[in-house]
């Protein structure tokens, strides 16, 4: 089994946890995670809903306290006495919050004033993510995919070089969903995107961490998977293990 740490190379990282770990009632949540997410472009974050991903996120944002372990954002070590300036990480965790009866841009225009932004940029969020035509729809009326969009909207607002999308692609339709996050991605951007949907992810990122029950299993280049190895995953339903992956047309093996 391929390593699951220092096996992306470089040592340019926009984001470094070591011996991360976040506990609940004795269980963890996030479990010893040791990440190194390359500057630049998409590193999928992949796992089962219930591994560790949001948590994980959340971790990252100092919206919850991680139980030990150190984290590293954008060359700043975080901590609850030192956290990130509002609008240096874009986000989108599960699910955007919004005013249901303002429409979208008005939304928007409340982001950025909150985070003392021109608000020329939100023409371009809603342009960048194709909400634009929608300006005098209230949110109340958007569709499932257009919620996500405006969320996805709401992150990009302040321009930041660090976005962590959770599930950002809910209620996109198959087209849409690649399109929707690769179109965030510009230079000097780097892009966190959870999914529980290999093919997806094997479509948007280069880079992958693999977590189950909490643990980053894997760490590395997409074509790491196939050349170095396999994964071993411990579950309680093999027969249900087996049907996702036959689903997902991913080779595998049940052992007893």
């Amino acid at each position: 089994m391929p390593s699951p740490t220092g096996s992306v190379p470089g040592g340019d990282f926009v984001v470094t946890t070591d011996g991360l770990t976040r506990t609940y009632n004795g269980v963890n949540a996030v479990d010893n995670v040791s990440m190194r997410v390359p500057a630049g472009g998409i590193y999928g974050f992949l796992g089962p809903n219930g591994a560790g991903k949001s948590t994980t996120m959340k971790l990252l944002l100092g919206l919850t306290r991680p139980t030990s372990g150190t984290m590293s954002v954008l060359g700043h070590p975080v901590s609850p006495r030192s956290p990130l300036p509002a609008g240096a990480i874009g986000s989108l965790i599960e699910g955007p919050s919004y005013y249901p009866r303002l429409t979208g841009p008005e939304n928007l225009a409340m982001v950025a004033d909150y985070l003392s932004l021109p608000r020329v940029r939100v023409q371009h969020a809603l342009a960048t993510v194709a909400l634009t035509g929608q300006e005098e729809k209230l949110v109340k009326d958007y569709s499932l995919g257009m919620k996500q969009r405006l969320g996805l909207a709401m992150a990009l607002l302040a321009d930041p070089p660090l976005m962590l999308l959770d599930e950002p692609t809910n209620g996109l339709d198959p087209a849409g969903r690649v399109q929707a996050v690769g179109g965030l991605v510009q230079e000097g951007v780097t892009v966190i995107v959870s999914s529980h949907i290999l093919s997806e992810i094997e479509q948007m990122a280069d880079v992958v961490g693999i977590i189950c029950a909490g643990s980053l299993r894997y760490q590395g280049p997409l074509s790491g998977l196939q050349d170095e190895g396999v994964i071993d995953f411990t579950v309680s339903d093999p027969a249900g293990a087996a049907a996702l992956f036959d689903e997902q047309r991913i080779a595998h093996r049940v052992r007893g």
